[in-house]
């Protein structure tokens, strides 16, 4: 299944133009699908039901409805406003398993990336709690903005065990955070300036278990000139979705790829496509001192 929006904001003194495609499938293996996900105008977010606890799917469908209900799709939102719809949406999650009369907790990542107002001015923030990713594309570099919360990647961190060897481990599947495990909620959070051309990828660790860092972006390197060739061209993000179905799909897969371009007031903001935008803006008062990757 693929979605796809298009949205203008204007600002005081910048307009910002958002167009995003999403798609999602259930794999080749796992009898339905857990993951959940939102391309609305100003939020993009990806929910991957835990399959380990009772109903998962349930857990990232009720995410992902807070949001959209909380988050209006025709304005940039405040970043207040997401850390606020984020600890609904865990509490939705929580009391779902009330709901269900489930004896343990049903649970969910989420990430996302919502285009908020930081005083009149467009930047993107990031959120993440679980190991589903955003990534952040530059037209020759991927870079991962959020850091997974999950046993492997804790060891990595410690220098217990080595990034190739955390594909293969047993308890790869370990989250260290999620939605529904406990009635707080900790994410990580981050703000960046809006630039003049950015390029985001969300998703589910059905794509990052199949696919290595290397092959996601050669796969978006040559997504243009293959679309070119296609009638109708494929999106992106079906394309993703569908080389890691290909490459096995033993979970769900679900991607959003968002590209935006930030006009100012003065038209004179230059379009470097080479230009490295992993920098980010200073955070938000409001927000958790957490660094991104660098």
């Amino acid at each position: 299944m693929t979605v796809q929006v298009q949205r203008e904001f204007v600002l005081p003194d910048s307009i910002v133009r958002i167009h995003a495609t999403g798609c999602t499938d259930r794999g080749v293996v796992r009898a339905i699908n857990e993951d959940s996900s939102l391309v609305s105008g100003s939020c993009f977010v990806v929910a991957d039901g835990m399959g380990g606890h009772e109903h998962g799917d349930l857990a990232s469908q009720t995410a992902v409805a807070t949001f959209e209900h909380l988050i209006a799709d025709d304005a940039p939102a405040r970043a207040e406003q997401v850390l606020e719809s984020i600890t609904a949406a865990n509490r939705a999650v929580v009391d779902l398993a009330i709901q269900r009369g489930v004896a343990g907790p049903c649970g969910t990542t989420l990430t996302g990336i919502a285009l908020v107002d930081v005083g009149d001015v467009a930047h993107w923030m990031a959120f993440n709690v679980g190991d589903s990713r955003v990534y952040q594309w530059n037209g020759r570099r991927l870079d991962q903005l959020t850091v997974d919360h999950s046993d492997v990647q804790e060891r990595i961190d410690r220098g217990e065990l080595t990034e190739i060897g955390a594909r293969t481990d047993p308890r790869r599947n370990v989250v260290t955070r999620a939605l529904g495990a406990d009635d707080d909620v900790d994410p990580d959070v981050w703000i960046m300036p809006a630039r003049a051309q950015q390029t985001f990828l969300i998703c589910s660790d059905g794509l990052t278990r199949e696919l290595d860092d290397d092959e996601i972006a050669r796969i978006m390197t040559f997504h243009a000139a293959q679309s070119a060739r296609e009638s109708p061209p494929m999106t992106l993000a079906a394309r993703l979705v569908g080389a890691a179905v290909a490459a096995g799909g033993k979970d769900n897969v679900t991607v959003i790829i968002v590209e935006s371009t930030l006009q100012t007031e003065s038209h004179d903001l230059p379009v470097d496509p080479t230009e490295d935008t992993s920098e980010r803006g200073a955070l938000l008062p409001v927000l958790e001192d957490t660094l991104p990757r660098s």
